[in-house]
């Protein structure tokens, strides 16, 4: 599955509503760490068909951000059941990532 990119409009049905769990990605174009940290988020995004990988962009949508309380980019947060379980900023290893959607 891609990655699917998240705005307002979409972020009810995308990731309130999903059936399955949804890994964010918040990140901005100009972040360094957030572009080392995009393929291995890309990778989750084709290798774990059971959840929803997506990502979005605090510039394009501080809303969403401020949201989440996201101070600081990448920040990853992981929702099921439209409840925020769990969270972690900057990089991390691809473990950590799965470890903390499962």
């Amino acid at each position: 599955m891609s990655v699917i990119e998240v705005t307002k409009e979409n972020f009810q049905s995308e990731v309130l509503q999903s059936n399955k769990t949804v890994l964010i990605d918040f990140w901005a174009q100009w972040c360094g760490p957030c572009r080392m940290l995009s393929p291995v988020v890309d990778e989750i995004a084709n290798e774990q068909t059971e959840i929803k990988v997506c990502k979005i962009n605090v510039d394009n949508e501080p809303e969403l951000a401020t949201q989440f309380g996201v101070m600081s980019i990448p920040t990853l947060v992981v929702i099921k059941d439209g409840k925020v379980v769990n969270q972690s900023v900057g990089v991390q290893p691809k473990e950590n990532i799965l470890t903390m959607v499962k």
